[in-house]
């Protein structure tokens, strides 16, 4: 297969249109071609006028390991160009740090959860396109979380820089795809075109999204496999939490557990609630003693969700129902336990952080009532995921 970078640099229309043009790159570490150059070295090896970059969350270079980490402004110092933050002073592009392009490449590989923040810079990129009428490339990529869509809409009035709009957790699009998309409900005067890969089959196992073919490279410190994205519409409800998911530990977002807890006792719980919501994977309780982060140097009990063994069921593994039912058997065994995480969350100070996350306070009411079940929380989710369904199969590329 090949992506959109392979394409745009192998097209000779494409180079022929974007010929002389004074062209800027949105990339991170993970921005790189088949052949695992970095996007910006193929474009400028291929002659494409590269004028200046932005980084997102972490940094073009990635160095920000740790979560809510500012990046500065900085001056490239192999290629002398401008390189600026949408991850510090703003996480929007400045009108200045548009002025002498032409021409926007986004070319981010995403993890196709709602909560990860470059699916909003894509959107805030967009909208300062159409603001100072500059044309937006989308270099598509995989998708590793693959099609399958899960969770409540993000509800009005939630939106945040880890909720651009109404979209599900588990969303199913490409960024190519939610660009499509956001252009749509939005309803951007923008000059879009996206660079569709070749050969990409989503539905396609083992991996579903990913293609065994392509190296997997961090888009984020803690994304260190494609089995951390199909995890991580579940596991990402933790960060607004006071449970470890695993950060500071080499499998960061496919663990959850805390030093405090009982977990086998927790797990039949769960097998008790609904069995249903555990398929698709195998779960493996565990220890583990994050190096930084939450309970840093503490003994954790939990466990590891397993989607790299081959019983694995594509269609079947619902991440966010389970993380969701691992919360609610917690509060069934310790109705006082203090789960909920009050701080600032990505530059929110006035909402918990699991409500942020989670686009609303549902999940959070939910887990904290104890005579509600499974199927209670099914009849809020399902209507938005038909919902969501119908809304998606016109901006598909795949």
């Amino acid at each position: 297969m090949k992506l959109g970078i392979d394409r745009l640099i192998s097209n000779a229309k494409y180079k022929k249109e974007l010929k002389g043009k004074r062209l800027s790159l949105v990339a991170h570490p993970a921005s790189v071609t088949s052949g695992l150059t970095h996007s910006l070295q193929a474009l400028i090896d291929n002659k494409f006028k590269i004028v200046s970059a932005f980084g997102p969350q972490h940094g073009l270079r990635g160095e920000k390991q740790d979560n809510m980490i500012e990046t500065e402004d900085f001056i490239d110092p192999v290629y002398k160009i401008p390189v600026y933050s949408l991850y510090g002073k703003t996480r929007k592009p400045t009108d200045q740090s548009l002025q002498d392009i032409d021409v926007i490449l986004f070319d981010l590989q995403d993890v196709g959860t709602r909560i990860y923040t470059f699916l909003t810079t894509l959107l805030y990129m967009m909208e300062a396109c159409a603001k100072n009428k500059k044309s937006l490339w989308v270099l598509d990529r995989p998708n590793p979380a693959g099609r399958p869509i899960e969770g409540s809409l993000l509800k009005p009035g939630w939106e945040s820089f880890v909720g651009a709009g109404p979209l599900p957790m588990r969303h199913g699009l490409t960024l190519g795809e939610a660009a499509l998309w956001f252009k749509n409900h939005f309803n951007l005067d923008l000059d879009l075109k996206i660079i569709k890969m070749e050969g990409y089959k989503p539905d396609q196992g083992p991996y579903f999204g990913w293609p065994l073919q392509l190296s997997w490279l961090n888009p984020s410190p803690n994304a260190a496999t494609p089995h951390m994205a199909k995890c991580f519409p579940g596991t990402v409800l933790l960060e607004g939490t006071t449970l470890s998911e695993g950060r500071g530990t080499t499998r960061a977002l496919e663990l959850m557990g805390a030093p405090d807890i009982q977990i086998e006792p927790i797990l039949k719980t769960m097998h008790k609630l609904s069995p249903a919501w555990m398929k698709g994977c195998l779960i493996r309780s565990c220890y583990f003693e994050p190096t930084f982060n939450k309970h840093h140097k503490a003994l954790c009990q939990g466990f590891q969700i397993h989607v790299d063994h081959p019983s694995y069921k594509h269609q079947l593994f619902k991440p966010y129902r389970l993380t969701a039912l691992f919360l609610k058997a917690l509060r069934i065994h310790h109705p006082d336990y203090p789960l909920w995480r009050d701080f600032a969350y990505e530059y929110e100070f006035d909402r918990l952080a699991i409500d942020l996350i989670n686009g609303g306070p549902d999940l959070r009411l939910w887990v904290d009532d104890l005579t509600s079940k499974p199927g209670d929380f099914d009849q809020l989710l399902i209507p938005d995921e038909k919902i969501w369904k119908k809304q998606m199969v016109k901006f598909l590329l795949y």
